[in-house]
């Protein structure tokens, strides 16, 4: 039985910003195809890892690493010991690799979900319109929202915006997806079909980070549940010993206030 490999290697990750420090020393896993569920209270620091993973934030300190390629800055230090950061197009370059989707869904209110989803892979990545267009419309089909594609926005509920903001993810073809609480700034009416993309798209294989409060999705969901606290990983493993087995009373507490 072969190992799998880790696609996202985090290594004694730090960031503060001024003298507060919000990441303080994170070391952390994932391997390929996995979904890593992050939950913990609010500024525990788990959007910020989420930010530093992508090169939103640049660490303070520490390394990300992904398909054993180091993230923002050359693979060896300069002869004086620093690290030479690389440069924009080169982290764009990165970046474009991984795709992430927030708690608000950041769509152009002046396209339609099609121009929304078709928008990058022709600005980016160069495509001919005809064939951005072939593949926006089979993700919209997948998010089910085929029969939306010519609708703006405004004219979409909050649940289907974030799905058409899950398929302009895809478009980029990513390596993996970060969600920093998708469905927070939804109405629970809303919540269970954007749950609904996720869980497809961790059946067909998409590395996944998730941060969120859904505790029935991550024990449903994930393979690897970590809990942070305080800008540090308190506890990590399989949901089954995370969310019914917590270790820590950090980890009770929070648990009682979600569950």
């Amino acid at each position: 039985m072969t190992e799998t490999r880790p696609l996202i290697e985090i290594e004694d990750l730090h960031k503060a910003f001024g003298d507060v420090h919000v990441l303080k020393g994170n070391s952390l896993s994932i391997a390929e195809g996995e979904v890593a569920v992050l939950i913990g209270p609010s500024g525990s620091g788990k959007s910020t890892l989420l930010r530093c993973i992508n090169q939103l934030e640049e660490p303070t300190a520490g390394r990300v690493r992904i398909a054993g390629v180091t993230q923002g800055f050359a693979e060896e230090p300069l002869a004086d010991g620093r690290w030479q950061r690389l440069s924009e197009k080169e982290i764009a370059a990165q970046r474009a690799k991984i795709g992430m989707v927030f708690q608000r869904f950041n769509l152009f209110p002046h396209l339609t979900a099609l121009g929304n989803v078709m928008e990058a892979p022709v600005q980016v990545l160069g495509r001919p319109a005809a064939q951005a267009k072939e593949q926006a419309l089979e993700l919209l089909d997948r998010v089910g929202l085929l029969d939306r594609a010519e609708h703006y926005p405004s004219e979409l509920s909050g649940g289907q915006q974030q799905r058409v903001a899950i398929a302009r993810a895809l478009a980029m073809e990513p390596e993996l997806m970060l969600f920093d609480e998708p469905t927070s700034a939804l109405d629970p009416e809303l919540v269970a079909e954007v749950l609904a993309v996720l869980k497809d798209l961790a059946s067909g294989g998409m590395t996944m980070v998730v941060v969120t409060h859904e505790m029935g999705f991550a024990r449903e969901v994930a393979d690897q549940v970590v809990f942070m606290a305080d800008g540090r990983i308190v506890e990590q493993g399989p949901p089954a010993e995370i969310i019914d087995h917590p270790r820590s009373e950090r980890l009770k507490g929070f648990l009682d206030s979600v569950l």
